[in-house]
């Protein structure tokens, strides 16, 4: 009985020691897969995923410029440039000191660049006008206007592209267009042209010398309307010129020269008649000649 008992025990002792060795190679089997698992293939943990992720990118700041020239009548075309021009009432040649946009009556007028406005309202041959003070003390001047934006006034800041008015034909005007203008510091006319559609970093960018200057060549303009003001010195240069003498002498001396003359006339024929009468007196020679006549 004693000796059952004991072998019974040990079958007993041996199975549990071949449970705990077959989950002792199990735990071993699942460490070593779990190493064989590819790095890319591994979950990555909330943490390392949030410094995974990318930064947003910004982008860089836009550079900064002095001053930027929009054109003041988009899309519309210059008919009159900056330079030595005549018009059809002027004797001589003369600088117009801007340039002359084309467009129709009402077509909007914009800023040229950012600046304030100094001055708005109506001035002589300018008509209404806008004149806006920008960087490095440049001033734009926009004349002719059919009208001035409401509440426009000098010491009001604007933007490049705000409007300022429209198109008219104000002033001594040949018609609907916009005169434009830029000048310097020195109230000295610069030509658009080397401004417009150009964006300037610095002060020493700025063409100031070169758009002072212009060709000595005159320009003749050709215009389908003359002002009314104009209108009697182009009469003046069609006409035809008149002449004043002034009369040295009084009618009663004329009349008296005008006697010695006749009397004068009259003594010189008598003495022309007298020597054809004395030719038909004389005698014809065998040669054709006429012989003289001596007297003894």
């Amino acid at each position: 009985m004693a000796d059952g008992e004991m072998s019974a025990r040990g079958r007993r002792r041996a199975a549990e020691a071949g449970i705990v060795a077959v989950a002792g190679l199990s735990a071993f089997a699942v460490a070593h897969a779990s190493l064989l698992v590819p790095e890319t293939a591994r979950p990555i943990s909330a943490p390392m995923a949030a410094v995974a992720k990318a930064a947003p990118v910004t982008a860089p700041p836009e550079d900064d410029v002095l001053i930027a020239f929009e054109e003041p009548v988009p899309g519309h075309a210059v008919v009159s440039p900056f330079g030595l021009r005549q018009l059809p009432w002027e004797g001589n040649g003369r600088l117009h000191e801007g340039v002359d946009i084309s467009a129709d009556a009402g077509v909007p007028v914009i800023a040229a660049a950012d600046g304030v406005v100094v001055a708005a309202g109506t001035k002589g041959g300018y008509g209404r006008y806008v004149a806006v003070r920008h960087a490095e003390a440049l001033t734009t001047f926009y004349a002719h206007l059919g009208g001035i934006r409401d509440g426009l006034k000098p010491g009001m800041a604007i933007k490049a592209g705000d409007t300022l008015g429209r198109i008219g034909s104000t002033g001594t005007s040949t018609g609907p267009h916009l005169h434009f203008e830029i000048r310097d510091a020195q109230d000295r006319p610069l030509n658009p042209a080397m401004f417009l559609g150009k964006a300037f970093d610095e002060a020493g960018d700025l063409p100031l010398d070169k758009a002072k200057r212009y060709s000595g060549r005159v320009r003749m303009a050709y215009v389908s309307f003359i002002p009314e003001s104009k209108r009697a010195l182009m009469d003046a240069r069609n006409a035809p010129p008149v002449r004043v003498f002034k009369r040295a002498t009084t009618d009663a001396q004329d009349e008296a020269a005008a006697t010695r003359n006749l009397e004068g006339s009259l003594a010189r024929e008598a003495q022309r008649q007298e020597k054809m009468d004395g030719l038909k007196g004389l005698s014809i020679g065998p040669d054709g000649r006429p012989r003289a006549q001596l007297s003894m």
